[in-house]
């Protein structure tokens, strides 16, 4: 089953082949929406183009279904790389950047991080960057659960 891999949430979220990425999202609580498109989105019909993402991988652009008219008509002065996620279907696993309109804060980390991980074949967290991670003591237990902080 594909994987779709939302880098500004970070989450990984299993989906059936051919599911519509939009549903997808909104079924996983995923925020697809600006303000602008909490109040006027369309639903789903492509026709307010609030819903648009952008696929990060090199290999996404495959991952999705081809773009519709109303995409082509809809994003032409959107650079390639986005999509509506309403006229979107998923076919196999990629990257996905909700909102690529807004500033993600970190962004370059955020990225290779979420390029560096493989895709699973199901959901799972993504990487803990390494500052992050407890360290362990010989016997496997984390070094400083004992420590009050």
């Amino acid at each position: 089953m594909p994987v779709i891999r939302f880098v500004r949430e970070g989450r990984d979220v299993e989906c059936f082949p051919e599911e519509n990425l939009r549903d997808v999202a909104l079924r996983e609580g995923v925020e697809l929406y600006g303000l602008k498109g909490q109040l006027g989105n369309c639903g789903g019909c492509g026709q307010c183009i609030t819903c648009f993402v952008a696929v990060v991988d090199e290999d996404g652009v495959e991952a999705l279904s081809e773009r519709t008219p109303v995409e082509e008509a809809k994003l032409r002065r959107r650079p390639q790389e986005w999509r509506l996620a309403c006229q979107a279907l998923v076919d196999r696993s990629l990257l996905v950047l909700t909102r690529p309109q807004v500033r993600l804060p970190d962004a370059e980390a955020r990225l290779a991080a979420a390029r560096q991980a493989p895709l699973p074949d199901g959901p799972t967290a993504w990487p803990v960057p390494p500052e992050a991670e407890l360290e362990e003591s010989e016997d496997g237990t984390p070094a400083n659960a004992d420590e009050e902080g």
